[in-house]
């Protein structure tokens, strides 16, 4: 496996790159593996790939905060990340690892790799719901939201970890989510999410521990990132729906 740790200039430019580092990986013709760890400069919102935006993002606050919204290639409800969340992407071989195919297997398997990293140093960290890490247990509080999106070959998890974030832009950027796990029992935005207590350096070491990277990844996909921004991360008809 590979790492690169990349943070583009842009929103589009960032979402882009982890749909390239996938169909890279696919075009590849052989198991190409690839963790990428970035934080974005400015708060944004990227909801899923099948989630209407006007029905889990309150757009008008964020056109007013001038918060940019995108749609992911993945699954999943909206998230709001920014600077105080490490994002993270991991492009698996579902060749090397076939129980990667189901979606659940999927799951299972990044966030039990993730909660073992990161018990190391908190330890009531747990998997919860279909893709949620959280601390605590009384209730717990979630500071992790994950994605995945199967291709033939190559599979890619991604997602979110809050350590030093602005909870209330969450508040401020979201409606109340339209599909909740049974653990959040209601709860709004600010009584369900937490900031998980680490440093940004032992939460990307954790992350690395997870996934250990040997390499660097000297080359990635910089055209074809460019060409997914212009053909759809850059247009209100992919990000919007319109």
């Amino acid at each position: 496996m590979q790492f690169l740790d990349k943070t583009l200039n842009t929103a589009a430019e960032n979402v882009a790159l982890d749909e390239a580092l996938l169909e890279a990986a696919e075009a590849a013709g052989r198991p190409h593996e690839v963790l990428r760890i970035w934080e974005p400069a400015t708060p944004m919102v990227v909801i899923g790939r099948s989630s209407p935006a006007d029905g889990e993002v309150d757009l008008t606050a964020c056109q007013k905060l001038g918060i940019p919204v995108l749609r992911r290639v993945s699954g999943g409800a909206a998230i709001v990340t920014g600077p105080g969340c490490l994002m993270y992407a991991v492009v698996l071989s579902s060749d090397l690892r076939p129980d990667l195919k189901a979606i659940d297997k999927a799951h299972r398997f990044v966030l039990g790799r993730l909660v073992d990293a990161l018990r190391l140093h908190v330890p009531t960290v747990a998997h919860h719901g279909t893709s949620d890490l959280a601390i605590g247990e009384d209730p717990p509080r979630k500071f992790s939201g994950n994605s995945v999106r199967l291709k033939r070959t190559h599979v890619l998890y991604h997602g979110t970890l809050l350590y030093e974030f602005p909870l209330d832009v969450i508040a401020d950027a979201l409606k109340t989510a339209p599909r909740q796990p049974n653990y959040r029992a209601s709860r709004d935005h600010l009584d369900f999410v937490a900031n998980l207590a680490i440093s940004r350096a032992n939460l990307k070491q954790a992350v690395q521990t997870a996934f250990p990277t040997p390499e660097s990844l000297s080359d990635w996909p910089a055209d074809l990132t460019k060409r997914l921004v212009a053909e759809k991360y850059s247009q209100d008809e992919w990000n919007l729906g319109r």
